[in-house]
């Protein structure tokens, strides 16, 4: 062989193997690249705009439903989503204030918002008015919650957006403690691989007064390695024409380049007057979201804030009928997700008005009627509730298959107490 030949052999050797390396390192990338877009998927941050999992930008509006205590108002889902909200924000507690919410019952709560076709923005309350509100928890304690309980929320991120902690410190912080503390708490979940949209409470009992959060969001979104936090403001009294709402709003919006919501609001707080009409224009007009306190439930000090009378919703209140039908109101501006387009769900079983006893006799009737029918499977009896599918590709937390929630098998059999379990139902 000449030398020439060996020569030319050489170097289609070399550069077939430079050929292998370079593509193994392009697969690799690319392999990382895919893996970091999963990661992400769910609700993304661009500029001032929310957008929700198929990358639509998504304006919330909707209103609050005081779960934590009132665990067995679930019907209040499917009813929030009867007047055309998108979007509900839950009432959780981490257990410093209030009996904690276990992953089960955020399990539960995420597939009823996900039947109703909500999105569920969910908050730990604890924390309300801390350094100024003794009872309080902490900020620490209330990131560690969400931290406890991941094994319920990862895979939810095109549903479920997490409020920190609602309305974090009371009046006359240091704008250095509110900034240090979410930000801290910013670091915390995502450390734990937790990769949804945050939300941020403002200080001041939420209404900001001071302009904390006005002056320093974006340095608390810095903390975001995702960059993916939203901020929330709370309006009451503090808020009583359209000049201070919509210099709020527009300052914000100028800014920081950063999504704002009004997390909670009223027309009514503890007998001083909010002006709701104007709170709910300047959300449409800057095309932010807005969510109103709260479904039912209020004490004494604040039943003017209730949207339905005694969590019926046939009985609105005068404030239910501004926020749902008004000029600006839900009805007449909330869009649905688009990740629910196309999706037909299952009706919510918290919607019937059974008992357990009543769930349990279904339950039995179901295994009753397997000796008569062929077309059977087995389901989970989830508390009172209807049967639901049991998961196939997993065996413990909550899962989405066939455009439906589902229960895993372990979780079905170990993760709840009285009645509930594996039955077999027949259709």
């Amino acid at each position: 062989m000449s030398q020439s030949y060996q020569y030319i052999l050489k170097k289609i050797s070399a550069m077939s193997h430079r050929l292998h390396s370079g593509l193994t390192k392009m697969l690799a990338f690319l392999a990382t690249f895919l893996l970091s877009i999963n990661a992400m998927a769910g609700f993304s941050v661009s500029g001032t705009q929310l957008l929700d999992g198929n990358g639509q930008p998504f304006v919330m509006r909707g209103m609050n439903h005081p779960h934590a205590w009132y665990l067995g108002e679930t019907s209040a889902f499917s009813n929030i989503a009867a007047t055309g909200a998108n979007t509900v924000r839950v009432v959780l507690s981490n257990g410093d204030r209030w009996t904690r919410n276990s992953k089960a019952d955020v399990a539960n709560v995420i597939a009823l918002c996900k039947q109703a076709q909500l999105i569920c923005l969910l908050e730990v309350h604890d924390v309300t008015g801390s350094g100024e509100e003794s009872a309080a928890g902490t900020m620490a304690r209330a990131a560690q919650y969400w931290v406890d309980i991941k094994g319920a929320l990862k895979g939810q991120e095109d549903y479920v957006l997490i409020n920190i902690a609602n309305e974090p410190m009371g009046n006359g912080p240091a704008p250095s403690r509110w900034v240090n503390e979410q930000s801290a708490a910013i670091r915390t979940l995502r450390a734990a691989g937790l990769t949804h949209t945050l939300v941020i409470d403002a200080a001041n009992w939420g209404q900001d007064w001071q302009n904390i959060m006005l002056d320093n969001a974006s340095q608390v979104a810095q903390a975001d390695s995702l960059s993916n936090t939203i901020f929330s403001v709370h309006m009451y009294e503090v808020y009583q024409n359209y000049n201070r709402i919509n210099n709020y709003v527009t300052g914000f919006l100028t800014n920081h380049n950063l999504p704002l919501i009004v997390g909670e609001f009223g027309q009514d707080h503890q007998g001083q007057f909010v002006d709701a009409n104007a709170i709910m224009r300047v959300a449409q007009e800057q095309g932010i979201g807005y969510l109103g306190w709260s479904w039912s439930g209020n004490g004494s000090c604040c039943v003017a804030l209730d949207i339905v009378n005694n969590f019926n919703p046939k009985s609105l209140t005068p404030w239910g009928r501004r926020l749902i039908n008004g000029t600006h109101g839900i009805a007449k501006t909330s869009v649905k997700a688009s990740v629910y387009n196309g999706v037909t769900l299952p009706a919510s079983s918290s919607s019937a008005e059974s008992s357990g006893s009543s769930s349990s006799s279904m339950a039995s009737s179901s295994a009753a009627a397997s000796s008569s029918s062929g077309n059977c499977a087995q389901q989970c009896q989830w508390y009172s509730d209807a049967p639901r599918p049991l998961c196939t590709t997993q065996s413990t937390d909550w899962g989405w298959e066939n455009n439906q929630s589902c229960i895993g098998r372990t979780l079905c059999q170990t993760g709840q107490q009285g009645n509930g379990g594996i039955v077999r139902v027949c259709n």
